[in-house]
């Protein structure tokens, strides 16, 4: 294989786009990554903040760890613990009763291995999209993909117009890349016209999705009325769970912060009213202080945090797995690959099958020509 031919843009640099790049690479494919954020990790991302005293905080406001089953998930795993990528979060968590005021149902530890980047959940990322044969290129958002059928490649454009090279192949770990959705957020059509490959046109509906606010907390003293680092709250209209993210393996222990999630009901009610399109300061704040209030009427007696913030997860949480059993789309002719959560199962260990299943799918053709 020549340097030209072997080319392989990957757009997306969550965890299906990382492992998809990775082991492209290694198997002497040129990739190289494109995303609009200004650095990997998708939902794995982990948020940098400063308070107003200056003091550095960092919070994994999106997956707050994963778990995985599969054989061949285990492994990379393991691989990464090996390489101090991934720790084991060795902490209980429960369910907090609002009616009785108790923890309810404690996980019994070792009943599930929580797993957690090291130090950030975004780590695992970074360190696959730096692999030998892989070139990132991040705060670079693609615009628009062409297949140029006289020369049998894909054409990438950015969103400023800026020419981004020829590829033989080309993966999108990113639904917004094909969502219909994304034009309701931007005004544009998606990325990628799903005419250019038919095959795949009906395999690949509207993907329901399910939105999320996270409330990014911090804290001078530990809040010690709390059992457990980790709770989801039964029967909340707002609030499914909260964790100590500074609990985490590598993680500071300045300050206690805590990241909580709304639930999907109370997202949806604020989306409806103030748009699909990003959400001003004034309703961050709003919502900040909805959640926090929802924390504190736990009556665990939390103190007030000295660092509150909110982000909203638009379109982050796929509603619907729309390849179980390929793990990925294809369409063999124009090398054109989709994956990510939504093929799967809607967590980090779908997303690795199926970033796995796109990169294999690319090595056996291009391997041929």
């Amino acid at each position: 294989m020549n340097s030209v031919v072997t080319k392989v843009a990957v757009v997306g640099s969550g965890i299906a786009g990382a492992v998809c790049a990775a082991a492209l690479a290694r198997n002497g494919v040129s990739v190289t990554v494109f995303d609009s954020a200004r650095g990997p990790g998708g939902r794995m991302s982990q948020r940098r903040e400063l308070s107003e005293d200056g003091k550095e905080l960092s919070f994994d406001h999106g997956a707050p760890f994963f778990s995985a089953t599969n054989s061949d998930v285990l492994d990379l795993i393991h691989g990464w613990e090996a390489r101090g990528l991934v720790a084991e979060w060795k902490e209980n968590f429960g369910m907090f009763d609002p009616i009785t005021k108790k923890f309810v149902d404690f996980e019994k530890e070792g009943l599930s291995k929580k797993y957690v980047g090291v130090p950030g959940m975004n780590s695992i990322c970074r360190a696959l999209c730096q692999e030998p044969g892989v070139e990132s290129k991040f705060g670079v958002g693609v615009g628009r993909l062409e297949w140029l059928e006289d020369e049998n490649l894909w054409s990438l454009t950015g969103l400023d117009g800026q020419n981004l090279g020829h590829f033989m192949g080309v993966v999108a770990s990113d639904k917004n890349m094909v969502s219909p959705r994304i034009t309701d957020v931007t005004g544009k059509a998606p990325p990628l016209d799903m005419n250019l490959a038919p095959k795949l046109d009906g395999k690949l509906p509207d993907i329901p999705v399910n939105s999320c606010f996270a409330l990014m907390l911090a804290f001078a003293e530990p809040l010690s009325s709390i059992p457990v680092k980790g709770f989801s709250l039964k029967d909340s209209e707002v609030l499914s769970w909260a964790y100590c993210d500074s609990s985490k393996p590598g993680r500071s222990a300045m300050s206690e912060c805590w990241v909580l999630h709304s639930t999907m009901e109370y997202a949806r009610g604020v989306i409806s009213q103030t748009g699909l399109r990003k959400p001003s300061n004034a309703t961050l704040t709003k919502v900040a202080e909805e959640l926090f209030q929802e924390f504190q009427s736990t009556g665990l007696n939390i103190s007030q945090p000295f660092f509150m913030k909110a982000h909203r997860w638009g379109s982050a949480f796929p509603a619907a797995s729309i390849a179980r059993e390929e793990k990925c789309l294809w369409d063999k002719k124009k090398r054109l690959a989709i994956c990510g959560d939504f093929c799967v199962s809607p967590n980090v260990e779908g997303a690795i099958l199926s970033g796995m299943a796109a990169a294999s799918k690319l090595t056996e053709i291009l391997c041929c020509l």
